[in-house]
């Protein structure tokens, strides 16, 4: 393009409408864009972090579904908390350790948006132990009505606990720990959300509290795992994010700093980018969602994206006005190269972040909406704001000289030059069929690892914190001293009401919970149909021949009506549901698959008319119905990104060669990347 050093040398009437219309007309631009900012950032004083259990919930599922339509029915298989008291220094049949318990107990049971009804302890009056006698039944709490903490009262408690068999469930294999299990109601009085960050923070209180004794030794270890107090976490690891957001700006700076040397330009850029990100959130404001644990990473990617498009624009300015161009015709005639160039590689990203929204989970479609908005705002402070503001205060001339200075240098072969030159090569024929041979070669190799990678978690523990984490440590700690995980994956059984006690119903549910229980990675199975052998049994003197199921509807029901009573988790009010709890040494993919097959293999030879096998509650269900919609969205968005992708460059390029060139380094890069996925173990 021309050298036009005086602006009335320009034609203001050339280049596209657009050009003509921002730059004719740039006060207005600039003041219409400082109106915008002040009104977005007005907007961001009602920001909020938060999380919700039910975002989590992958909607479209037929699991996630099945459970949503019979979750009041469901009693403690929802969002849940569990605390593992440890005594540091003994059993937990000690004075001192059990009058801790008792207090923390009773803390636990008034915190704010806790289940009361079916929290559970050694402590709870819901758990309860049974006996048979030759006088019949005869049971009560776990923890003596007139428990005083003497030695009399512990050995009752001792002997309480063997008989309500909650060793390895509620009490350590080891007996040094027993578990509180916190249920979590979905939602206030007020009808709002749960607070998982105030419900985190008072239990970490109620950790640092006792804690420690009065000399300073270890009075009690507290444990604490559940997804309200991951979320909790990761809100606590928020201000850390903050930290390295502004650590991230400061090497921004510094990087182009040094790559321009001028102060002016390099503020403009991290100016421009930081106006994109308040713009972004304030839509988010304006759209009524907030940000949350998983999406706040999102800013930093816009704010990146911003700098890295920046740069470019930038660099053009530079050059031209170290040609001796004006400021304002070099503003120009950078948004005149680069702005169709920039639009596109920006809607490209906009839609690969969009069809993201095809994961039917909640969190995901917001975090999928705030980065598309992210980058379809960085259109206008980054490919039109920029330019303008470039062409009112320019680039440094030393900056502009030196620029230049290493253009020519890179033209003539030296200093970076060298580089350029040996890359050009690859231009040449037989560099570039060494390169196509080895890029399909790698193509090749990367599909044949791919096919092994997984939809879920890997690992135990919560892969969104270190390994060495403090809920990760819990975690380990809680799995490996309990024979009952926090890992929960239930199938329901459907029934008409008052139809689930029926033999026949009991019977097929006993068989689900054998199956499962051969299933590698199920610890323990539980059903309804254990509670009614184990009261059968007991209704005969405690006869091990009469320990199952009879065949006698007469000896059933009483059980049933006992459960009744009692409120079991078992079953529902009306006798139409019972769930089969399979608790999981953990929540790795493979073992969810394998959990799935099984039940789903059932269902399908034992669904009847009259009783359904339905598809899953639990932690571990709603990560099987997690893993199931991203599994079946996962080529779905590929193939919709590709398509976007290649209609933008047909219209960008009009050439369908170059839209092949464009296209195949994207398809290579897939396929290389979710190799890496498996070798690095990440699911």
């Amino acid at each position: 393009m021309a050298v036009i050093a005086d602006r009335t040398d320009f034609d203001q009437r050339s280049g596209n409408k657009l050009e003509q219309l921002i730059f004719n007309h740039r006060r207005w631009v600039t003041l219409l864009c400082l109106l915008l900012t002040i009104f977005f950032a007005f907007q961001l004083k009602d920001l909020k972090v938060s999380a919700s259990y039910e975002k989590m919930l992958p909607q479209g599922s037929p699991y996630i579904q099945n459970y949503l339509e019979n979750r009041d029915q469901l009693r403690g298989l929802g969002d849940s908390i569990r605390l593992v008291v440890e005594n540091p220094t003994g059993d937990i049949f000690d004075r001192e350790y059990l009058n801790t318990l008792g207090k923390i107990n009773d803390e636990v049971f008034l915190l704010e948006g806790v289940n009361r009804a079916w929290m559970k302890s050694i402590f709870t009056p819901v758990v309860r132990w049974t006996e048979a006698t030759e006088e019949g039944f005869v049971g009560g709490p776990v923890l003596p009505s007139t428990f005083n903490g003497s030695p009399e009262s512990i050995r009752e408690l001792r002997l309480n606990i063997g008989r309500a068999g909650v060793v390895g469930s509620l009490v350590a294999n080891n007996l040094t720990s027993s578990m509180i299990i916190i249920p979590l109601i979905d939602k206030d009085a007020a009808g709002q959300p749960i607070d998982y960050h105030a419900l985190s923070k008072k239990i970490e209180e109620i950790r640092a509290k006792y804690s420690t004794g009065a000399d300073g030794s270890a009075k009690v270890n507290i444990y604490v795992i559940g997804f309200a107090k991951l979320v909790g976490d990761l809100m606590d690891g928020l201000q850390k994010v903050m930290t390295f957001f502004l650590i991230a700006a400061v090497v921004a700076s510094l990087v182009i700093y040094l790559y321009t040397r001028c102060i002016r330009s390099t503020a403009l850029v991290l100016f421009c980018s930081l106006v994109a990100v308040c713009w972004q959130l304030g839509l988010v404001v304006l759209t009524g969602n907030g940000l949350d644990p998983f999406s706040i990473l999102v800013p930093f990617l816009v704010f990146a994206i911003g700098v890295s498009h920046g740069a470019q624009k930038m660099n053009g300015i530079m050059q031209d006005v170290g040609r001796g161009t004006h400021k304002w015709v070099a503003a120009r005639y950078t948004f005149r190269r680069l702005f169709l160039a920039g639009m596109t590689a920006l809607l490209a990203d906009a839609v690969g972040f969009a069809v993201l929204m095809m994961i039917d989970i909640p969190v995901i479609r917001e975090l999928a909406m705030m980065a598309s908005l992210g980058v379809g705002v960085l259109i206008f402070t980054n490919l039109i704001l920029l330019p303008v503001l470039l062409s009112y205060v320019g680039v440094s001339p030393q900056a502009a000289k030196r620029s230049l200075k290493d253009e020519n240098e890179e033209t003539a072969g030296r200093g970076l030059g060298r580089i350029w030159v040996w890359l050009d090569r690859f231009t040449e024929r037989r560099w570039a069929t060494g390169a196509v041979v080895v890029a399909a070669i790698l193509g090749v190799g990367g599909y044949v690892v791919s096919r092994d990678i997984k939809v879920g978690d890997l690992d135990a523990g919560a892969p969104e914190l270190r390994a060495d984490s403090r809920y990760n440590k819990d975690n380990a700690y809680i799995t490996a001293n309990y024979g009952i995980s926090s890992d929960v994956f239930a199938v329901m059984v459907k029934t008409a009401p008052d139809k689930c006690g029926m033999r026949e119903s009991l019977i097929e549910a006993d068989r689900l919970s054998w199956a499962l229980a051969q299933v590698p990675g199920v610890q323990k199975t539980e059903s309804m149909a254990d509670v009614v052998r184990a009261y059968t049994s007991g209704s005969f003197e405690g006869n091990p021949k009469w320990l199952t199921v009879s065949d006698s509807q007469t000896l059933i029901d009483p059980q049933i009506g006992n459960a009744l009573n009692w409120n079991s988790e078992l079953l529902n009010a009306d006798c139409s549901l019972m769930p089969v709890l399979a608790y999981l040494s953990d929540h790795k993919a493979e073992t969810l698959n394998r959990v799935v097959a099984a039940a789903q293999a059932f269902a399908l030879a034992h669904n009847t008319a009259d009783r359904q096998f339905l598809l899953a509650a639990g932690n571990a269900g709603v990560d099987a119905g997690t893993n199931f919609v991203v599994e079946h969205a996962n080529y779905r968005m590929l193939y919709y990104v590709y398509a976007a992708v290649i209609v933008l460059c047909l219209v960008t390029f009009r050439s369908w060669r170059a839209t092949i060139v464009a296209v195949l380094p994207l398809v290579l890069t897939s396929i290389l990347a979710e190799a890496l996925m498996v070798k690095l173990g990440l699911g």
